[in-house]
């Protein structure tokens, strides 16, 4: 089983930022497609953001889109998710995910990946 573990996450006020990071151990991220996650209490997980393995192309929901942005750090083996203007509807426990198969088609989700990490708390309030 790969192991990743997510760091990163806190408390901030509306219209702030965060960076989260996605680390893996014994194994090496960019041959996997990388999800990142997210689960409000009484909600879905829903996908926020992926980067698949092959050309790096990445996928963003709209409730995301222009504000968060997902890369690879090849140097740390690490994939980060920067989130700019935040909104306390973006309150959830963040997770990444990895998958060796799944395509751009498929990479928001949650069903399409085995190996997760333990999550992060974000919380955006004031």
């Amino acid at each position: 089983q790969l192991q990743l573990v997510e760091s990163g996450g806190g408390l901030v006020q509306p219209g702030g930022s965060l960076r989260l990071s996605c680390a893996a151990s014994g194994f090496n991220l960019n041959y996997y497609t990388i999800g990142w996650f997210r689960q409000a209490p009484g909600k879905e997980r829903e996908g926020v953001s992926c980067i698949v393995s092959s050309g790096g192309s990445t996928k963003y929901p709209d409730s995301v889109k222009g504000r968060f942005i997902i890369s690879r750090d090849n140097a740390k083996n690490t994939v980060t998710l920067q989130m700019n203007s935040l909104k306390p509807k973006d309150t959830a426990v963040y997770y990444c995910a990895a998958s060796p198969s799944v395509d751009l088609s498929w990479c928001l989700s949650p069903y399409e990946y085995e190996d997760w990490g333990q999550g992060t708390q974000v919380t955006v309030s004031s």
